[in-house]
């Protein structure tokens, strides 16, 4: 009987399109083995994404039995309790997904070369990328800098491969007694809260796991899709995929999303244009884009990628970083998204922009306090878009936004939620209002905020920071760092 193999699950909680785990399935009886890393050398996850951690591998582990397999859970660290495993499985073969971070690429080095000096066999695979970021480069050979040449390079090595099919049937290995002895529960874990249990809005709004990834890309595909180009950044409507945390637990892969959505289209089973679906693509483009960068500048998530921005003078102000992080700004669209994210862990992506600028500009805070803001409640908190996108809003990123472009939230609230039905759902004290005036409420006269139950400062916060001065002094702490 051939010798057990190992896959060690990370950010690939599916059975279909996992090219790693179809290698341990084919070679013999498979243990499918998750360990939380508790190492303190790495990054934790925030709170949101603990939940939604919790969530998933309970799906995964019901994939699994279904098809006669199992999922083992450990806690500790990966690069003790990994080599421990294979040894008293007595694997053959051991699996996983490659990551792309700087720890974890260091890390898997040294596991696999542990591994392969014990005579085990080791094969990582490409789960979680349509193209890896070493592929993709300018025609010196070096790493890409701006998105636009970056995602012509790209589709110019063709489409990806298909997408695999689940394993119809896994023959899960034997385990020794000792090795049986480690394993913890999901419970043991302790991912989700529960004094307090904030989680109650995140359980109403998501269904994690392969399943729920795949409804979420059926759904988007036979409705949202059409009209995508120009409805992805209104927030009051159901206009995007909501795939985000699918994808940043492996739940689903963009080879998948891929083929489905060129399917759909060729099929006429969406109704959607051509050019929907591009912008629906290019969007996983950038997500791609945001993994080179990651690859190449592993501290994208702690240091500007411009280093002219180490320079600049950022203020520290605890009471106006609280007052954002509650979504007690004073402008709507600004409060309204960060409601929808402390309540869902998740926010759109649209009001990501508004916000973050806010934040960077008007109130000059470090980006980096928004960043982790965002990895501890977002449930889609990735190591690489999280941080490339913060970049980007600050204009210290690779291909950023300029820094002194400055989104006004009253005028980008006024474009994008023109009847103001995404700030009444996430700010019902002030949902009275009229169109005109939901936006401002500071310009509302005083009949119309009596009438609508408002005492401005009191029952909704007065705006903490005047647009005009704080763009203005952004702007000048801008020009500080010239030279």
């Amino acid at each position: 009987m051939s010798a057990p193999s190992i896959h060690w699950f990370r950010d690939d909680l599916r059975l279909a399109d996992n090219p790693a785990l179809a290698a341990a399935v084919a070679a013999g009886p498979t243990l499918g083995l998750y360990i939380f890393d508790e190492s303190p050398t790495r990054r934790p996850l925030g709170g949101a994404s603990r939940w939604w951690l919790s969530r998933s591998l309970a799906a995964l582990a019901t994939d699994l039995e279904r098809r006669g397999g199992a999922l083992m859970l450990l806690r500790g660290d990966p690069e003790t309790l990994l080599p421990k495993v294979a040894d008293l499985a007595g694997a053959g073969l051991v699996t996983w997904s490659r990551r792309y971070d700087g720890d974890s690429v260091a890390l898997d080095a040294r596991i696999k070369s542990e591994l392969q000096n014990a005579g085990r066999k080791v094969s990582s695979f490409n789960a979680a990328l349509l193209n890896e970021p070493w592929q993709v480069t300018t025609k010196t050979g070096d790493p890409m800098k701006v998105f636009t040449p970056y995602w012509r390079a790209a589709r110019a090595r063709g489409e990806p491969p298909a997408p695999l099919p689940a394993p119809a049937r896994i023959v899960a290995a034997a385990l020794p007694a000792e090795l049986a002895a480690m394993a913890v529960t999901r419970e043991d874990l302790a991912l989700e809260p529960h004094a307090p249990d904030w989680a109650g809005g995140l359980r109403d709004a998501w269904t994690p796991g392969e399943a729920g990834a795949a409804d979420s890309l059926a759904r988007f595909l036979s409705g949202p899709l059409a009209g995508y180009g120009e409805d992805r950044n209104r927030p009051d409507l159901a206009s995007t995929s909501r795939l985000s945390p699918h994808l940043r637990f492996g739940e689903i892969g963009p080879r998948q999303i891929w083929h489905a959505t060129r399917s759909a289209i060729e099929s006429g089973e969406a109704t959607a244009p051509e050019s929907d679906a591009d912008k629906f693509l290019s969007e996983i483009g950038w997500r791609e884009f945001s993994y080179h960068l990651l690859f190449h500048n592993p501290d994208l998530a702690t240091r500007n990628y411009n280093q002219r921005f180490d320079v600049f003078p950022w203020r520290h102000d605890e009471t106006a970083l609280k007052a954002w992080q509650r979504g007690a700004t004073g402008y709507p669209i600004i409060d309204a998204g960060l409601r929808e994210l402390w309540t869902t862990g998740w926010m759109h992506n649209r009001v990501r922009m508004i916000v973050a600028s806010f934040l960077i500009k008007h109130l000059l805070i470090d980006w980096r306090a928004g960043e982790a803001w965002f990895w501890d409640t977002l449930v889609d908190a990735d190591p690489a878009n999280n941080a490339a996108s913060w970049q980007w809003v600050a204009g210290s990123g690779a291909d950023a936004a300029p820094y002194y472009r400055i989104f006004n939230p009253v005028t980008q609230g006024l474009k994008f939620d023109p009847r103001g039905a995404y700030v009444r759902r996430w700010i019902p004290e002030i949902a009275a209002l009229g169109d005109a005036e939901i936006h401002e409420p500071w310009k509302a006269p005083s009949v119309s905020l009596r009438r609508a139950g408002i005492d401005l400062g009191v029952t909704y916060p007065s705006p903490i920071v005047d647009l005009d001065a704080g763009r203005q002094r952004a702007l000048a702490a801008l020009a500080s760092t010239k030279g």
